[in-house]
């Protein structure tokens, strides 16, 4: 486990590449920095709610850094670079698991389910899962959640592939353009576009196959949580609400919304993506993790072999403040 500690630290330098200045806030507002994993529609409840002032009427303003991988975005949060990572949980059991005076811990669940979708660079309208024997496949980073989910998927599908761990989980689309691999995972709304701009086709959704698992949580240091327990409730407030627009609003209506956070990406293709990930049943309502489901996410990290022990659930996950929030805007 020290080898993933020592890339988290190493993955620190690249972690902040670049940032999203969010508009609309009041100078005087508190600021919460998050640092995401990757940029995508799968993640549009977190930018709805600030393109919806849910943020601003909370007193905060957000500042977003892409990670480009769950090891640089825990890095962030370890080196003080991020008050608050967004990424796969596996990035917090490893933490807990290497030893911390100050591990970072789950707050909040914000996807149930892998974001991303199989695609192939040919049509496969009877696409079958067992199709892929034998092909090679650029799923994502050893270790990583997206990585791992999919590893699940082909072993309950019992297919032999080729799992291609080279690629940095940002640079994959492009290594796939030039020809590496069979197939590629994506999220949105770049499988949309890549299959817009007649590069490949989009034959599977991943986590339609893998069933629900705690994806992508938000997660702070534990003195962070003590200290700061008012910004904590106001962004789990925030995306809760957001949460709660998308699933009662319309995906073109939504859509608008998000525009201003995918520069270059129309409104047409961000209502395709919003109804991939609708469709999908992406989203959780209440934030608060369940037990059941990282019981699961355990199995899958050590059903690829990267679990050195089970973390227990009561360690390294709070739910009071999220359950709270939920039961107060679904009252």
């Amino acid at each position: 486990m020290k080898r993933k500690f020592i890339t988290f630290i190493t993955a620190a330098i690249f972690g902040l590449t670049f940032i999203f200045a969010f508009a609309g806030c009041k100078k005087d507002n508190k600021v919460i920095r998050i640092n995401e994993v990757t940029h995508s529609v799968f993640y549009a409840p977190l930018y709805l709610a600030d393109g919806l002032g849910y943020f601003k009427d909370e007193g905060y303003e957000i500042e977003l850094t892409n990670g480009g991988g769950a090891d640089a975005t825990m890095a962030a949060v370890l080196s003080g670079g991020a008050d608050v990572g967004f990424c796969g949980p596996e990035a917090a059991i490893y933490v807990d698991i290497g030893g911390s005076d100050d591990a970072p811990k789950v707050f909040g669940q914000l996807t149930k389910r892998d974001g991303s979708f199989l695609v192939g660079r040919t049509a496969e309208p009877d696409f079958k899962w067992s199709g892929l024997e034998g092909k090679e496949i650029l799923a994502g980073r050893k270790g990583g959640v997206p990585a791992m989910t999919f590893e699940y998927v082909i072993k309950q599908n019992k297919v032999n592939v080729e799992l291609n761990y080279d690629v940095a989980f940002n640079m994959m689309t492009a290594a796939f353009e030039s020809g590496i691999a069979d197939y590629c995972t994506m999220f949105e709304p770049v499988a949309s576009q890549y299959q817009s701009a007649g590069k490949g086709y989009i034959v599977a959704s991943v986590g339609q196959e893998s069933g629900e698992i705690p994806y992508t949580c938000f997660m702070a240091k534990k003195s962070y949580i003590e200290k700061n327990s008012e910004a904590v409730e106001a962004l789990l407030r925030a995306v809760t609400k957001a949460v709660k627009y998308i699933n009662e609003n319309d995906s073109g209506k939504v859509a608008e919304y998000l525009v201003p956070y995918f520069d270059g990406t129309n409104a047409d293709s961000l209502k395709t993506s919003v109804e991939s990930y609708k469709k999908i049943d992406a989203w959780v309502t209440d934030m608060a993790m369940k037990e059941t489901a990282f019981t699961k996410l355990q199995d899958v990290i050590e059903l690829a072999g990267e679990l050195d022990k089970r973390v227990s659930f009561s360690d390294l996950v709070i739910t009071e403040t999220a359950h709270k929030i939920y039961e107060e805007i679904y009252k």
